[in-house]
This record gives structure tokens, C-alpha cells and sequence, in this order.
């Protein structure tokens, strides 16, 4: 049966998330034996999420001669990532991508890896994220309370800013202008402190947002902004690389203490090839949407770098409020200068 598609498993995934969730707690925990591990995607099956997840499912299956797998199911198939990750945790559902701003529910330091400039590019962040050094007490910090374990990242690339008027060059080309932000903190204050004027909303609504003229611009990579045709609707990408994005792959923690020695080696061997081989994957896919999107007509224009730094610095001090949230920034950019 393909991966990613709705099957008879689903039914029964369905039927656990059903189960009121004081009642789930350890349906995820296998006997050591192993299983097919049920993973929740909200990206499609072309995505470099779903093709570097699927064939991590497909490696682990062969090195343990079958006794574990990974079935990815795409789309937001089991539900959104807020209510996955809880079905996550109550073993309704094995594994899950989550963006950081749902960890920052859950964990307020994981807004240090979620401040813009905190990464100087994908290698930068791929280096920190599977770095147990570094961040092994952030990605176990959700076990006791959460039953949850961050088993490390996926890259979403840098991000830039695209208007339908431009070029932007300075934070002051950005004044006046509306641009769309996730509902996030860190991503308005983010914005304004670029100088726009900061719109939380709905990636869905950004389309038509941007061709009515309710919006004026928006951040993103360059891949979502090919896959979701905002090329069409907004002609000019700032390369402010203002924050390199990243995505989680949570898993429950019953299920991978209950694996044995010999599997979780495997397992975690094969999850971080499976990082690094997104990576490149995210790479490849990045420099076709740029050439799709220079043919389509859209302009890249380079922007004054020490400009939207100097802005942002304020950003990334105030959420560096604690000991521990400056301890991870700092051993963060150590590693950019090692």
C-alpha cells in the first residue's frame, strides 16, 4: 500500500483519536518487538518532508529485517499539528512533523531556535539539530510532562520577503507595507522590527490576500512561495534571509524507550540520515523553484544585510530572557564560528 494514503489503517488511527485522551495514554508502546510507526505529515506527497520521511521508513525497515517501519500519512490526513502532536503523546498517533512555533506552546525555550538570525544557513542549523550537546536537554524536555521526544529537524530553508510593489533593499522600503506572519509572537514582532506592519493570518488566505490588496507582501521560502503560485501575485523576493525555518519530528516516548539497544541504534542512525538527506533535498528543490520563479518573472534583489540585522538584534534579545535561553543562543553561534 503507497505511503501517505487512506487506508484501513487510517480507520483505525481515526477510531483511537476518537478515545478520550485520559484514556490513550501508552496505546503507542510496542513491546520492544516493533511495528509500523504511523507518522503525521501536513505537506504533500511530492514535499521533501514526505520523500526523505518515506525512505527513512524504508531503510529502518530493511536494517531490522522488517520489525520496524514508517508509514508517512501526508496532507494533514490525522488532523492538524496541534491536535497531533497531543494524539502524539497519548499514543493514538507514533510520530509527527510540528512547526516550531507549536513547540513554543509547549516549551517557551524553543523560541531560541525559532529567532530569526539565529542560524546563518541550513548546514548551520543541520549541524545544531542533530548536535546532543547542544540541544539533548531542549529535545527531551517534553518526556516527563509530555510524553514527547524531539528527535531533531527538518530544515525549511531561509526565509525572505516578497511584495507585489519593490524592490526592498532597507528595513525603511518595508514601512506601511502589510505582511503576512504566522500567529506567532516572535514572527510579528519580528516583521515590525523590519519595519512592515505585521498581518497574522492563514497561509491558506495569502493568495487571494495579495491579489485583492489586503496584503502587500509576505515572508517565506522560495519553495512554498512557487508551490503556492504567490509568484503570481507578488513579483519581487528580498533576499533578507531573516530566519532560517525549521520543523520538528516529535515522537512518543514510551514507543522509543520500549525499542531495544540494537533497533534505537538503528533508528537513530537512520534518522539522522534521513535530516541530512532532506537537507539536500530542500537544497535541490530550492534552486528550481528560483529559476521557476525568475522565468515566471519575478525579480531577486540583495538586500543591505547589516541593516536588517541591526534591526532584528532587539528581537532576538528580548526572547533571551533566561540563563538557559542565552546558554543554547551562545552555544548556537559557536557553532556558526567553529
Amino acid at each position: 500500500m503507497p505511503r501517505g494514503r487512506p487506508s484501513h489503517r487510517l480507520t483505525a488511527v481515526a477510531g483511537l483519536a476518537l478515545l478520550p485522551l485520559a484514556g490513550c495514554s501508552g496505546l503507542a508502546e510496542a513491546d520492544g518487538e516493533g511495528k509500523t510507526l504511523i507518522l503525521s505529515l501536513n505537506q504533500t506527497e511530492t514535499h521533501p518532508s514526505y520523500i526523505a520521511l518515506t525512505e527513512f521508513g524504508d531503510r529502518l525497515a530493511e536494517r531490522t529485517d522488517g520489525r520496524w517501519d514508517v508509514e508517512v500519512y501526508a496532507n494533514e490526513t490525522l488532523g492538524a499539528q496541534q491536535e497531533v502532536i497531543q494524539l502524539v503523546g497519548d499514543g493514538a498517533v507514533d510520530m509527527a512533523v510540528a512547526s516550531g512555533t507549536q513547540l513554543e506552546n509547549l516549551n517557551d525555550e524553543f523560541q531560541t531556535l525559532n529567532l530569526p538570525t539565529v542560524f546563518d544557513d541550513i548546514d548551520h542549523q543541520l549541524e545544531v539539530v542533530n548536535d546532543d550537546a547542544v540541544v539533548g536537554g531542549l529535545f527531551t524536555s517534553l518526556e516527563d510532562s509530555k510524553n514527547l521526544t524531539v528527535l531533531g529537524g527538518l530544515t525549511q530553508g531561509a526565509r525572505n520577503v516578497y511584495t507585489a510593489e519593490g524592490p526592498v533593499k532597507r528595513p525603511e522600503d518595508l514601512a506601511g507595507l502589510k505582511i503576512r506572519v504566522q500567529e506567532s509572537d516572535i514572527h510579528i514582532d519580528m516583521i515590525r522590527a523590519m519595519g512592515g506592519s505585521a498581518t497574522p493570518m492563514s497561509y491558506g488566505e495569502v493568495y487571494t490576500a495579495l491579489q485583492s490588496g489586503v496584503l502587500d507582501g509576505a515572508e517565506n521560502n522560495e519553495v512554498s512561495y512557487m508551490s503556492q503560485k504567490h509568484n503570481e501575485v507578488a513579483k519581487h523576493m528580498a533576499r533578507t534571509e531573516h530566519l532560517i525555518g525549521l520543523d520538528y519530528v516529535v515522537m512518543n516516548t514510551g514507543l522509543l524507550e520500549g525499542m531495544t539497544e540494537q533497533d534505537r541504534t538503528v533508528f537513530e542512525e537512520e534518522w539522522v540520515a534521513a535530516s541530512e538527506h532532506h537537507a539536500e533535498l530542500w537544497k535541490t528543490e530550492t534552486e528550481k523553484a528560483i529559476a521557476a520563479a525568475e522565468e515566471s518573472g519575478t525579480v531577486f534583489n540583495d538586500v543591505d544585510e547589516a541593516a536588517f540585522d541591526e534591526a532584528l538584534a532587539p528581537v532576538v534579545d528580548k526572547y533571551l530572557q533566561t540563563d538557559s535561553a542565552r546558554e543554547l543562543y551562545d552555544e548556537v553561534r559557536k557553532a556558526a564560528q567553529e
